[in-house]
């Protein structure tokens, strides 16, 4: 086996060429995953102007408010992944105590009660910002988007034995 001498120093670059095909498969996974995250909220996007067909002043209204929303619940569902444990693990569950099961339920039902104040919040803005019948097809819009995204993603994970 070759051995590198102990006096000799090896070039930085080579030890970044390492580094970097060492992580590649971690940065290509993330990127993998950010682009499917990109590419639904397009979906999104395109989904519900076709579906709701607001006019210029009312898409004016309406996208800064359902942006602003986006922002709350992505910063919302972020704090919930990093305070939660899954509750599908059954060995997990098992090996903690009746306190902390008990704290992860809490958790989980103040994250749901977070999520419908926030929820309330932008349906507040938007009904006294939007005529309610545009209000009722956002709504109307978000349940079929999520209809269409089960169709969509939920078919290729059967598929693929997920």
């Amino acid at each position: 086996m070759n051995r590198i001498p102990l006096n000799k120093t090896i070039p930085m670059k080579h030890i970044w060429l390492v580094s970097l095909l060492l992580l590649a498969p971690f940065l290509i996974k993330a990127q993998e995953n950010g682009g499917r995250n990109q590419e639904i909220e397009s979906f999104k996007v395109a989904f519900l102007t076709q579906k709701m067909d607001l006019s210029p002043a009312e898409a004016k209204v309406f996208w800064p408010i359902y942006n602003q929303f986006q922002k709350e619940q992505h910063a919302l569902r972020k704090q919930r992944m990093q305070n939660f444990i899954s509750m599908r693990k059954i060995d997990e569950i098992e090996s903690l105590s009746d306190g902390e099961v008990q704290t992860l339920i809490n958790n989980e039902l103040n994250f749901k009660q977070q999520n419908l104040n926030v929820e309330k919040k932008y349906y507040s803005k938007l009904k006294s910002s939007l005529p309610i019948k545009v209000v009722g097809k956002y709504y109307r819009a978000q349940e079929a988007f999520k209809k269409e995204l089960l169709n969509r993603y939920g078919k290729g994970r059967a598929n693929r034995g997920e």
